[in-house]
């Protein structure tokens, strides 16, 4: 489909699926043609709202449209395996938000799924796709602060959050680690890989759902991963990498950095801020570019989001809950 514009179709209508769609309606490429919910009020609502065309009462008719060519799942991640496995069973693409799914059986079965059909799939993991995250790595990878030895970051909402909230239901994968931990832990594993050992505590709502935990991951290059997610307290948001020859920091809102310093040995501090072409790095869009950049160039799967990546985050993810002792109807433990 190369040169031409992409058809979206939008399930769910909450938070984040208003944010991406307002998002995606500025993109001259983007033409969102569909949306659906579990009733058709709120699906229409959302169409009013947005002068989108079609409104579904229902996930299969969104599935059925062939006028679809893909579909961003904006459910919560407790039905991320239901949606995202509808949509690639009638043979739509897939752009589905993070956390991926609930662990990584459901994860791997996604993406089997997606390989069968020769469809497309990715994680909406919008850090990956920063433009000033993309040349963080970059700088990493080109040796700028010598060896990696250790990542710090955190993910801290001040709440406080009732009993009833969708983060504290476990029947919605409630909890500090699926919702914010996810952002620390991609971000350790966009600089440093799957790791080696995982080790976490964590403190459990009367629900059963961590309010707040700490991770720290290793690997075998002796590289340390330091990591805090929480939904009792606003933290900074910040982020921060060593190597051997110098360090990176983002003072804040690291997951939509629109700036970061890189301190070298012997060298004056230096400061990356995004470009003013690219607009509020705060924004959604550049998830969306690339997922149609792929679709328009015939490619399967993201190399800024690549499935092995997502499969590895819900490997870590899995080990974490295991360690301080969270499981979701459903599953078995360990996972």
């Amino acid at each position: 489909m190369a040169g031409e514009r992409v058809r979206w179709g939008v399930l769910a209508t909450g938070g984040i699926a208003g944010a991406f769609t307002a998002d995606l309606i500025d993109l001259p490429d983007a033409e969102v043609v569909a949306v659906a919910s579990r009733t058709e009020e709120s699906a229409k609502a959302f169409a009013e709202r947005f002068g989108i065309p079609r409104a579904y009462g229902d996930w299969e008719s969104l599935a059925a449209d062939e006028n679809v060519d893909v579909v961003y799942v904006a459910t919560p991640h407790s039905a991320h395996r239901a949606a995202a496995g509808l949509c690639l069973e009638a043979g739509r693409n897939v752009l589905c938000e993070k956390a991926f799914t609930l662990n990584s059986r459901e994860a791997q079965e996604l993406v089997g799924l997606a390989k069968e059909r020769g469809s497309f799939l990715m994680e909406a993991m919008w850090m990956y796709c920063n433009p000033l995250i993309r040349q963080l790595k970059a700088l990493v990878d080109e040796g700028a602060i010598g060896e990696v030895r250790t990542v710090q970051a955190d993910f801290g909402l001040s709440g406080p959050f009732p009993p009833t909230h969708r983060l504290r239901d476990p029947a919605q994968g409630g909890g500090a680690l699926l919702d914010l931990g996810v952002y620390p832990v991609s971000f350790a594993h966009l600089l440093l890989g799957e790791p080696s050992e995982v080790m976490a505590r964590a403190v459990l709502s009367d629900e059963s759902v961590d309010l707040q935990t700490g991770m720290l991951l290793s690997w075998e290059s002796g590289a340390l991963a330091s990591l805090h997610c929480s939904l009792v307290g606003g933290t900074s948001t910040s982020a921060s990498v060593t190597g051997s020859e110098g360090r990176i920091d983002i003072p804040s809102g690291f997951f939509h950095a629109d700036r970061f310093v890189l301190h070298r040995d012997g060298r004056d501090p230096q400061e990356f801020t995004a470009s003013a072409t690219d607009g509020t790095q705060a924004s959604l869009k550049h998830e969306a570019i690339e997922v149609m950049r792929c679709l328009q160039t015939g490619e399967t799967e993201s190399p800024l989001v690549p499935l092995d990546g997502t499969l590895a985050v819900m490997r870590t993810l899995d080990a974490v809950r295991n360690r301080v002792g969270v499981t979701y109807p459903g599953e078995v433990a360990p996972l």
